[in-house]
């Protein structure tokens, strides 16, 4: 495996077709993942393992063994592809790189809650260009490819619209946690859009990007996030719509500090109130 460092370098060319057959691997990785999963989801009991000497970063079984599912599709089908993981880090290929999540959300996953998905998306070395969050237990397929999003479950889909909304002070926010805060900057500065906000809530993980791609939650800001936790819900949350960036207002692909808004006005109000 390569020690070379993912990051930013010269845009793929895509056509259209290119697109939707990357598209359509990326649902049926997505898929792959989830027959892994769900076996393990709410046993009796379930082998977790921690990442992290300090705090809390859960790992099992599943997340590993449905990354491997993806990278062996991934070999055969793409072999000049570089991929990215959460589990077994960076593979530099020829341009095109799959960035995966196998299980975004694990601490919800192994607590038998639903908040988890599985993310996948293709970076073309500035932006990624197609992105898939899969809810295996819910049967959900949320996909989109920056200009067009939708939903999909049991043979029907549906394309995903985000919702107008245009004032902080009406908006439904949602973040992951306020632990993910890392610094007291940050977290004064979410603490006061927190305080402009109708109402916040917790615990969301990568479902609450798809809700917003669906027009039910209208912002969401969040911390200490890594090129697979964001990558595949830029180009849902953009093509239903809206808008995904940095705290800055700048591409959000390597994650970080990032905020995510349903309507573009919105967005603008919020990237002021951070940044004041």
């Amino acid at each position: 495996m390569s020690e070379s460092k993912f990051g930013y370098h010269e845009p793929c060319e895509m056509s259209a077709s290119a697109r939707d057959a990357y598209l359509a691997f990326a649902i049926e990785l997505s898929e792959r993942a989830g027959e892994t999963i769900l076996p393990h989801f709410r046993p009796a009991a379930i082998d977790i393992e921690n990442k992290v000497r300090e705090g809390y970063d859960p790992v099992t079984q599943a997340d590993r063994a449905a990354e491997q599912a993806m990278r062996h599709r991934i070999a055969e089908q793409f072999p000049d592809h570089g991929v990215l993981g959460e589990e077994f880090g960076f593979l530099e290929g020829a341009g095109l790189t799959w960035v995966l999540d196998p299980i975004d959300g694990t601490r919800a996953f192994v607590m038998g809650l639903l908040h988890w998905g599985t993310l996948v998306a293709l970076f073309d070395g500035q932006r990624p260009r197609i992105g898939v969050l899969r809810q295996p237990f819910s049967r959900e397929t949320f996909a989109g490819d920056c200009e067009h999003a939708s939903r999909s479950c049991d043979g029907a889909k549906q394309r995903l619209v985000t919702r107008r909304c245009a004032s902080l002070e009406e908006a439904l926010c949602a973040s992951t946690s306020p632990e993910m805060f890392s610094s007291a900057e940050e977290s004064a500065r979410f603490s006061h859009v927190q305080g402009l906000v109708r109402d916040m809530r917790y615990g969301t993980d990568c479902y609450a990007y798809a809700m917003l791609a669906a027009g039910h939650i209208d912002l969401i800001i969040e911390a200490s996030l890594q090129p697979y936790d964001v990558q595949a819900l830029i180009p849902i949350v953009e093509g239903a719509g809206g808008v995904l960036t940095t705290w800055e207002g700048e591409n959000a692909s390597m994650g970080g500090a990032i905020v995510a808004s349903g309507d573009p006005k919105l967005h603008e109000q919020v990237l002021k109130e951070l940044q004041s």
